[in-house]
């Protein structure tokens, strides 16, 4: 189910999102927003709260963009899950593997992506993730880029780590 374009998009958040629409290949800042939001809930799925958390201290400081200070930006709303409930629950519950039959792997990373953020026509989940991450890591240390490359499976980790 894709997020509503009823939310506004904040100023701030442009500069990350036209990063993530440019090469993402999507049409505007809400695709762009909407398919981040999918990616973030997915590999928070694979990470420890503690890692979640690492990561979300880092979004909400100026993280490795020099000429930016914290406000501006601020991608932390991203990160956090817009659903309370699964937000919560994702508290509660431990991480998913990355290995199948019961955790994530590529294929279902990719497939979950399609589905509960509903796949422009003019891209593919692979172009999405890797734009994704290619905004992401421009925000975070050296230190929390490895940290989040521990999480992910196979192919998705060589995204991360080559984007």
């Amino acid at each position: 189910m894709q997020v509503s374009n009823a939310a506004q998009i904040p100023q701030a958040h442009e500069p990350f999102l036209k990063i993530v629409r440019d090469r993402g290949g999507l049409s505007d800042f809400y695709e762009a927003r909407d398919m981040t939001e999918i990616v973030y809930r997915i590999m928070r799925d694979l990470m420890a709260s503690a890692t979640i958390d690492r990561v979300s201290d880092e979004l909400s400081s100026s993280g490795a963009m020099p000429n930016q200070d914290a406000k501006s930006s601020s991608v932390q709303d991203l990160w956090k899950d817009t659903n309370p409930i699964v937000g919560w629950l994702s508290r509660l519950r431990p991480a998913f593997t990355k290995e199948a039959p019961y955790g994530i792997s590529d294929e279902l990373f990719l497939r979950r992506l399609e589905l509960e953020g509903g796949m422009p026509s003019q891209t593919d989940p692979m172009t999405v993730v890797r734009a994704v991450f290619t905004a992401t890591k421009a925000e975070l240390s050296p230190e929390r880029i490895r940290e989040v490359s521990e999480c992910l499976p196979g192919v998705i980790r060589t995204i991360w780590e080559s984007a």
